[in-house]
């Protein structure tokens, strides 16, 4: 049942099974900031997270910075043509190298240089070259020039973050020992994506938004649909929400949304005719829509405890859309903005602290599943 912050009601763990009564996170796990930083620990560090499209730095030297809690990284194609990605911190002094750079504007580097002293690195981390004054002690008159030890290259390198990819997806892990890998954290959603031909379409639209409200909160509200019916009225009417289904697996669940009229097979991506929405935990979206021939990829990146920024990505054959492929995206931005709204005014709720612990209603198991993975999380 649901509980009230009324000194009576105590709150409990999420129950294994939707049918018992505490089946959903209690509210102080969206609320308080102590919660926010033990999951930069046990969720943003232990999981792989997505790190950006590899399609978006096809020369060598392309690079993009990405920013995760309180960490940045430079993601950068080497001259072998591997993906690689970097804490963007200087080996010497710790000082960050490169400024913030965006997928959507890429930029391009022969070797990555710290602006602070100069080290400077190949683009496989590997230290390449310092000042002439880290090899001789000309202003130090206790040294002579020959007691200076020289600098390995590949001890002082740039310290590396693990990658792995699906298609053209890039994921990162800072852990050093992952407690999964990424085909047992991607499990079916691996298989089903590599199967089309995400490699084959270009970047075309990004909107950055920042929203007042926990990332958890958006994430519960992406991961279920019977919201929609009230709160989506455009985009519902071609929707036959009575025949869609709510697919949960161990890390990743999938909306699959049938459409009341079949749709030119050329409109699509993949073969079914429908839209498939993919949430792969913990903070990240690929949506597979069933009337647009193109693709989209959402971020909840967490800010704090009150702030995330969705930042959505969408792909398409050619960069230069069509005035429908135009109207697709606008009506995707406005059903976003309609969730901004609904999640910013949850959050207002949460944080009055009336409620303790609510209540998850049957079909929303799949946003019970991420409470469940929440959780255990903060148990590990």
């Amino acid at each position: 049942m649901t509980r009230w912050t009324n000194g009576v009601d105590e709150t409990s763990a999420v129950s294994p099974d939707i049918t018992d009564e505490t089946n959903a996170l209690p509210a102080d796990c969206f609320t308080d900031p102590e919660i926010w930083e033990l999951e930069k620990e046990t969720i943003f560090e232990d999981y792989w997270l997505y790190a950006g499209h590899a399609n978006c730095i096809p020369e060598a030297g392309d690079y993009f910075t990405r920013t995760i809690g309180d960490r940045q990284v430079i993601v950068a194609r080497d001259k072998e043509g591997e993906v690689r990605v970097f804490y963007n911190v200087c080996a010497h002094r710790g000082s960050k190298m490169v400024e913030e750079t965006p997928m959507s504007d890429p930029d391009n580097m022969g070797r990555i240089q710290c602006p602070y002293h100069l080290w400077t690195y190949d683009l496989d981390g590997s230290l390449r070259s310092t000042p002439k004054s880290f090899e001789e002690a000309s202003l130090n008159p206790d040294l002579d020039d020959d007691e200076v030890s020289g600098l390995d290259p590949d001890e002082n390198g740039l310290l590396e973050v693990q990658t792995d990819n699906i298609g053209p997806l890039v994921f990162l892990n800072f852990s050093d020992d992952p407690p999964v890998s990424l085909d047992e954290q991607a499990g079916k959603m691996k298989t089903r994506l590599e199967s089309l031909p995400l490699g084959e379409y270009e970047h075309a639209r990004r909107y950055v938004s920042e929203v007042e409200c926990n990332w958890k909160t958006f994430a519960g509200n992406y991961s279920e649909c019977d919201h929609c019916q009230a709160n989506h009225q455009d985009w519902i009417k071609g929707i036959q929400l009575d025949e869609s289904e709510l697919e949960v697996n161990d890390y990743h669940w999938v909306l699959h949304y049938t459409h009341e009229e079949d749709v030119e097979d050329e409109l699509r991506i993949h073969d079914e005719h429908e839209a498939q929405f993919h949430y792969f935990w913990p903070n990240f979206t690929v949506n597979m829509y069933g009337t647009a021939d193109g693709y989209g990829t959402y971020i909840i990146d967490p800010i704090d405890e009150e702030r995330f920024q969705l930042i959505a990505d969408y792909y398409f054959a050619d960069p230069d859309l069509s005035e429908e492929e135009e109207e697709f995206v606008r009506t995707s931005r406005q059903l976003q903005e309609e969730d901004f709204e609904l999640v910013e005014r949850q959050y207002d709720g949460l944080r009055s602290g009336a409620l303790a612990q609510a209540q998850l209603g049957p079909n929303e198991h799949t946003l019970h599943r991420f409470h469940r993975l929440v959780q255990e999380a903060y148990e590990a």
